[in-house]
């Protein structure tokens, strides 16, 4: 008696699970589903974007079309607010803002109106290597000189919670970095369009970012880089000096290794609304980890030379329970930094 019931169990069990793929399938097949990018098009949100829009579609059944939407406004937070709020959990939208923003929740931005805790994650395709980054005419390379002058540069900035904003902040508060932020631009591209005019004279930009969408300024000297903020140097910039060993106090070595993992790890965040049926996140987690292995994709990305470094929705997820484990202290303080 007891083996029918076993038996009985697990069939059910079994029918459930096919009865749940057969739904997705179905559900997917003829639909278009909206990738809403918080930045501007031509940045790099918007570039690695577009790049899995062009290949995630084949790997979810029922190939449903994929479109990038571009959702500005407050440094990704109308988009964020927008997937939290507004959109329906169907698994129709996906969203892609600023990681900074997790951060940002738990030291109380106003105008937040999410909670990261709730969403579904679905991964992120690379881990960002921040970077500081001059105006050739500011005719600074060496950026221990560049502290000791105390040359105060402008910087142009997205938001409070992109690392944009964050970095510098933190960098002049742990290391004595002569900057000012003006903020406010609404991505990447549009920060590089002063940088190229003179109305700025530096970026906080990760090198996933800059090596693709500032190429040109790159290339031509226009962009030199002075600092990475980052754990540890990057393979790619070796005779660059890291922030990290700059710092002269275990709080401002503690306080920067905090920012950077928030710009590192959870960067570029892929989430669906909270609500979302359990089968279709399982669903599209999948499909967006065979998108991050898929030989077209990789081929398609090297072309545009986007990095790919991946963790998968349930990694992410971890990573954003961890920031919200910050003790009290360094919340406090950090608040002070970012405001």
């Amino acid at each position: 008696m007891q083996k029918k019931t076993r038996w009985l169990i697990t069939a059910i069990a079994l029918l459930a699970s096919i009865s749940a793929h057969a739904s997705s399938h179905d559900f997917y097949k003829g639909k278009t589903v909206r990738l809403i990018v918080g930045l501007s098009a031509g940045g790099g949100y918007d570039v690695y974007s577009r790049a899995i829009a062009r290949h995630m579609g084949k790997h979810i059944p029922g190939n449903p079309a994929v479109v990038v939407e571009n959702m500005t406004g407050a440094g990704s937070v109308i988009s964020a607010n927008y997937l939290y709020k507004v959109a329906k959990p169907d698994g129709l939208t996906i969203g892609h803002f600023l990681g900074g923003l997790f951060l940002q929740q738990l030291l109380g931005k106003p105008g937040i109106e999410f909670d990261s805790l709730k969403f579904d994650y679905l991964g992120v395709p690379a881990q960002d290597h921040f970077l500081v980054v001059v105006h050739r005419s500011a005719g600074i390379t060496d950026v221990e000189q560049w502290i000791a002058s105390k040359k105060v540069l402008t910087f142009g900035g997205v938001t409070p919670g992109g690392g944009t904003d964050d970095i510098p902040h933190v960098l002049r508060a742990t290391i004595g970095l002569p900057v000012r932020i003006v903020s406010g631009y609404k991505g990447t591209a549009d920060i590089r369009l002063a940088f190229n005019s003179g109305e700025v004279s530096g970026v906080s930009n990760s090198w996933e970012s800059l090596k693709v969408t500032w190429r040109k300024e790159y290339e031509s000297g226009d962009a030199v880089i002075v600092l990475q903020a980052a754990m540890k140097s990057h393979p790619e910039l070796a005779k660059i000096p890291v922030a990290l060993h700059l710092a002269k106090t275990d709080e401002g070595k503690k306080l920067l290794q905090t920012v950077v993992r928030v710009h590192g790890p959870s960067v570029r965040p892929y989430v669906l609304t909270p609500g979302t049926p359990r089968e279709r996140v399982q669903l599209l987690r999948k499909a967006y980890a065979d998108t991050m292995k898929d030989p077209e994709f990789l081929a398609d990305t090297k072309k545009s030379r986007l990095d790919i470094n991946p963790l998968t929705g349930e990694e992410l997820e971890e990573n954003i329970r961890e920031i919200f484990k910050l003790e009290p202290a360094m919340k406090e303080r950090l608040k002070e930094i970012l405001k």
